[in-house]
């Protein structure tokens, strides 16, 4: 199927920084952009659709999430990480079973394409449910199977959680045309063993796996791991070998310059969750200094329960925003540098060299925004108009790999009624018996 999109704005990455083309044209082939320009292209396409008042710009990619956790979308509000964890959350998640998490899944996923996102990196249970759904969906994803250990004479071998990620990894690994890619991953420095991270940590390695963890997400975080171990959580991950394969490192709130020295060298990318760790109360990551280091920083919204949603809108306009804010000084954080953190940055982070921007060549991964809305009009800095002007529900178009999965309220490839109603019976079974 060949398609064009004719008439739009079209938002470039140039190497000085974003471009916008005005009444332009944008061909894609199958799966891949193969015209951007400001004329008609000569060859012909199966379809030309009229996008005049349209923005085109990259799908988001949301690079740390817990999607499953809409089912517990505000729970614990208003406590600390640790409370929020072990008396809110972990109690609720002993009671999931998996139609629990398919239904949160597919909800999520409702959510996360009307609002632009394309690709999502994902850490949960019960993941191959999750894995059906994104298979079903359409959209880009980058799952796993969590491991944890909180025992410390459990063996590698009594370990349950490793064979289960491994297994995953072996039977769906580039699956559905490569739109699923699983990661492995570790929770947290303190919900797990060093015996447990070192193997598993090693098994990553020699299957040339990508890692996905939790690293300082509060200073109390930090603190307790040099109580425990003489080392913060990034000097620790370091000597368990976790970082010798390429490793996405959720939070990094409470990092020295020592850790982020550490980051750089092994080349870890560092996710950002600027609304997550606002509403915890767990501080402001120092991404400007990760930035000037040469760190990749990338956007993550978190799980909904301490969000309360996935709108990598909102983050990208905090991450703008805040710090600035923190540190007093509007020049600190650029739009373009936000820009990337929630496109190409992600792109880099989840292995996927083949997205991330509008280019030819590159994957059809588009999204369009109505620039018809009023909080859209006047437009005199379109990179600024996204990331501080434009909302999720300005997005009228969600397009991955060239095939369209939402437009103008409607979904293509989920039945959004079965959806919601698999999710009211879950959320029946859950807080209402």
């Amino acid at each position: 199927m060949r398609t064009l999109l004719k008439g739009a704005d079209i938002l470039l990455r140039k190497e000085n920084g974003y471009e916008t083309l005005h009444g332009a044209y944008l061909g894609v082939d199958e799966a891949k952009i193969d015209y951007i320009g400001e004329e008609k292209p000569e060859k012909a396409y199966d379809l030309e659709k009229d996008m005049s008042g349209r923005l085109l710009a990259p799908g988001l990619i949301n690079c740390h999430s817990h999607i499953a956790m809409t089912l517990m979308r505000g729970i614990g509000s208003g406590l600390p990480l640790q409370d929020w964890l072990f008396k809110a959350i972990f109690p609720i998640e002993d009671k999931l079973v998996r139609e629990d998490i398919a239904a949160a899944s597919r909800f999520a996923l409702i959510e996360m394409i009307a609002g632009g996102t394309t690709s999502f990196s994902d850490m949960y249970f019960f993941p191959e449910e999750t894995v059906w759904a994104v298979e079903e969906a359409g959209i880009k994803a980058n799952l796993n199977r969590c491991v944890q250990c909180f025992d410390e004479n459990q063996t590698v071998e009594q370990n349950t959680q490793i064979p289960e990620s491994l297994a995953l990894f072996e039977k769906y690994h580039g699956a559905a045309d490569g739109r699923i890619h699983i990661d492995f991953s570790i929770h947290a420095e303190y919900t797990c063993k060093s015996h447990i991270v070192k193997a598993y940590s090693d098994l990553c390695r020699e299957k040339g796996g990508r890692m996905h963890i939790h690293l300082a997400e509060t200073a109390r975080e930090q603190r307790e791991c040099i109580e425990r171990y003489g080392k913060t959580p990034t000097e620790w991950f370091e000597s368990l070998g976790t970082f010798d394969s390429p490793t996405a490192a959720a939070h990094c709130v409470a990092v020295t310059e020592r850790d982020m020295d550490i980051l750089k060298a092994h080349g870890v990318s560092v996710i950002h969750n600027p609304t997550s760790n606002l509403k915890l109360g767990s501080g402001f990551a120092p991404i400007r200094q990760m930035m000037d280091k040469g760190i990749n920083v990338t956007l993550g919204t978190d799980g909904t329960a301490s969000n309360n949603n996935l709108n990598m809108f909102e983050e990208m306009h905090l991450a703008e925003i805040m710090h600035d804010g923190y540190h007093n000084d509007p020049t600190l954080i650029s739009t373009q540098e936000v820009l990337d953190m929630a496109t190409v940055n992600g792109a880099k982070l989840q292995g996927r060299d083949d997205t991330g921007v509008l280019a030819v060549g590159k994957k059809a991964d588009i999204i369009a925004l109505d620039l018809s809305k009023p909080h859209l009009y006047p437009n005199f800095d379109t990179p600024a108009l996204l990331t501080c002007s434009a909302q999720a529900g300005d997005v009228c178009m969600t397009m991955v790999d060239g095939k369209i999965l939402y437009e103008n309220g409607e979904f293509k490839t989920l039945d959004e009624n079965k959806v919601r109603a698999d999710m009211e019976r879950a959320v029946e079974r859950l807080y209402r018996k």
